[in-house]
């Protein structure tokens, strides 16, 4: 079943329809991005910033969504709490962020994104990342494979993406965000240190660092800081489809819909998860955990 609606969606039928509405949300945030006026925004209960354009994205994506498949339910970031509670009831269904990384969009720093991920029993199968203002969109999924497409390119001109093999000996590349710092972060940057001469890292915002692992940009991507399910599904589905994956410090892939809280634990996705690099990673952290 799983594997059935997983092939439906991926044709290109459904495909190029799928990609159109990820574009329509797009040029919908550029218009607010764009806009000379100054943006403005409210702080939701968790402190985060709303913006009429992360409402707009949702409404123009949840719409589509519903259109294109009627009896698959959509849970976003910006559904009420109704919908968020009759979510634990869903086997399947589509999971939104419609604008990830606001901070970023009111800083214009152009480093947001709007993710798409279709769930089916507690597994991201297909994702979807698209990144309005260079006008890219990369997705994917396990069994599925991995791309990468110009929002207002045509399907025929999608190019596979891979992740990389770790070589420790060549260096490796920790993809981040500047402001997420704590002591797992530092725990993480001392062990790398420690295997290799030469760490590098690359800093951006928002779901970027999945589509960068996913291309071979970099090695790997630790969260350590607060995030929730949308911020992370399509980023998984599409690292998965480009051989990586994500994983918490139990060495599991996260799972979705299986709590009563949508917060997702501290993770790192891998490049190269088979790598000696991630086992010793991960002992090093579960240490800290368990002091």
């Amino acid at each position: 079943m799983t594997k059935d609606l997983a092939d439906t969606i991926l044709t290109d039928v459904y495909l190029r329809q799928l990609l159109e509405l990820v574009s329509c949300a797009s040029r919908a945030i550029l218009t607010h991005y764009h806009s000379e006026a100054a943006v403005e925004y409210e702080d939701k209960t968790d402190s985060t910033p709303l913006t009429q354009a992360d409402l707009l994205a949702h409404a123009i994506i949840c719409q589509g969504l519903r259109a294109l498949f009627p009896d698959i339910p959509v849970l976003s970031e910006e559904s009420d709490v109704k919908v968020k509670k009759a979510r634990r009831e869903w086997r399947e269904y589509w999971l939104v962020d419609p604008l990830d990384g606001t901070r970023e969009f009111l800083n214009r720093t152009g480093e947001f994104t709007i993710n798409i991920a279709l769930i089916i029993d507690h597994r991201p199968v297909i994702g979807f990342i698209a990144a309005p203002c260079s006008n890219t969109v990369w997705f994917g999924g396990l069994h599925h494979g991995a791309y990468k497409l110009a929002l207002d390119g045509q399907l025929e001109t999608r190019r596979s993406i891979a992740c990389r093999p770790l070589c420790a000996d060549m260096g490796v590349t920790l993809l981040s965000a500047a402001r997420h710092r704590n002591k797992y972060l530092q725990a993480t940057l001392d062990y790398i240190k420690g295997v290799t001469s030469d760490l590098r890292r690359l800093d951006s915002g928002s779901a970027l660092k999945f589509c960068q692992l996913a291309e071979g940009i970099g090695d790997l991507y630790p969260r350590f800081s607060p995030c929730c399910e949308w911020d992370t599904g399509a980023g998984q589905a599409l690292v998965e489809g480009a051989g990586g994956a994500v994983l918490s410090l139990a060495g599991e892939p996260l799972g979705y819909n299986l709590h009563s809280s949508l917060m997702s634990p501290h993770f790192v996705a891998f490049a190269d998860p088979e790598a000696e690099l991630w086992l010793g990673l991960r002992r090093a952290l579960q240490a800290i955990n368990s002091a």
